[in-house]
């Protein structure tokens, strides 16, 4: 399969998952009520994505690389707002 068909389906791919987070980060960064966040999860998931753009920057594969690090960046605000939320007694 050539590299332009396979980028057709990873883009659209990358920006809908991507596009998805963002009412989280969103609602986590304007209320600041991280209280229904899991702590775990989102440690997990956070490195999941950080080890999935690793994986898309040994790929070479650009889809994989710009939703990754877009949505790396914004569920580390997340988690970030979650540990200073726990910090904080909540």
């Amino acid at each position: 399969m050539s590299a332009a068909l396979l980028d057709l389906v990873g883009y659209p791919a990358a920006a809908l998952t991507t596009i998805a987070f963002l009412p989280q980060a969103l609602h986590s960064w304007r209320t600041r009520d991280l209280s229904g966040i899991s702590l775990p999860m989102y440690a997990l998931f956070t490195l999941g994505v950080a080890f999935w753009l690793a994986y898309g920057i040994l790929l070479g594969s650009m889809p994989i690389i710009i939703g990754n690090g877009i949505t790396l960046a914004l569920a580390s605000v997340v988690l970030f707002l979650k540990l200073l939320h726990i910090r904080e007694g909540g």
